[in-house]
């Protein structure tokens, strides 16, 4: 195995806003050369990668051609436990389940979840036979928030299989990774997205808002009368109006729909 190259905070930032431009995936087209730029780059500096443009998401993600990323470019096998076949991996990795807590770049292992700035929540994430549950020993790890509630993530493993320790790599190099993986990730998932699952130019009025944020809290239209002091009616007519702007076909949907256009994080009174 060669030497990995392990650069200086300052020159790692500036290669990565050349290599971030080098990874981002055009079109789905584009796909395998992204990756294979973003292995190469990788590969210099010891590591290699793991991803999902959505951790909700059992499909393992491919080239154009429908060829797997993870064993035709990123060199992992089925030794290495065949994570992207594991369809509860989202479910039960340590990592995944810390994306959902952080939005910012992290690394992890058995001993604990290391995070730039300190995070409560994040340390509630068991770490119980945390290698048999990440399929790693270390990860240094991007998260990568995306519209519409999705996450995506981007791990970077040693090329040393018995490395837990990726603190040197964090520190140095997090930068340059955060950039760079971000860049990859969000690209190739914009690349492979579908149609528009929601009408994105609609807009929601500040009394539409009120009323599908308390019907969230689980409160009856009832009961978001009484809280905002307007008539049962009044309130009917906001939330369909809601639903309707949304192509929403009932409460339910609506309430997902708007919470996935940010009207309902965080939830909060603004009467």
């Amino acid at each position: 195995m060669d030497e990995k190259v392990v650069l200086p905070n300052e020159e790692a930032t500036l290669l990565s806003c050349a290599s971030a431009a080098q990874v981002r995936v055009r079109d789905v087209h584009d796909i395998r050369r992204a990756a294979e730029v973003l292995g190469q780059l990788m590969a210099t500096w010891g590591l290699r990668v793991a991803f999902t443009h959505d951790i909700g998401d059992s499909h393992t993600p491919v080239d154009a051609d429908g060829r797997v990323l993870a064993t035709e470019v990123f060199g992992w096998s089925d030794d290495d436990l065949a994570w992207w076949r594991n369809t509860s991996l989202a479910l039960s990795s340590p990592l995944a389940l810390a994306c959902r807590l952080e939005s910012d770049i992290f690394w992890a292992n058995a001993q604990g979840i290391y995070t730039c700035l300190p995070n409560a929540r994040i340390m509630t994430v068991s770490l119980a036979a945390f290698e048999k549950r990440a399929c790693v020993r270390a990860a240094i790890v991007v998260p990568v928030h995306l519209p519409f509630g999705q996450i995506g993530a981007i791990s970077f493993v040693s090329q040393d299989p018995e490395k837990s320790d990726l603190s040197q790599e964090y520190t140095q190099l997090g930068e340059a990774l955060k950039l760079i993986g971000w860049t990859f990730i969000s690209s190739f998932a914009r690349a492979v997205r579908g149609r528009q699952r929601l009408p994105v130019n609609s807009v929601l009025t500040k009394r539409e808002i009120e009323c599908v944020r308390l019907a969230a809290t689980g409160l009856t239209d009832g009961g978001i009368a009484d809280a905002l002091g307007r008539r049962r009616a009044t309130v009917r007519f906001h939330l369909d109006k809601a639903a309707a702007k949304l192509d929403a076909v009932n409460k339910c949907q609506t309430i997902f729909k708007a919470a996935q256009l940010g009207y309902l994080s965080p939830i909060i009174q603004i009467w």
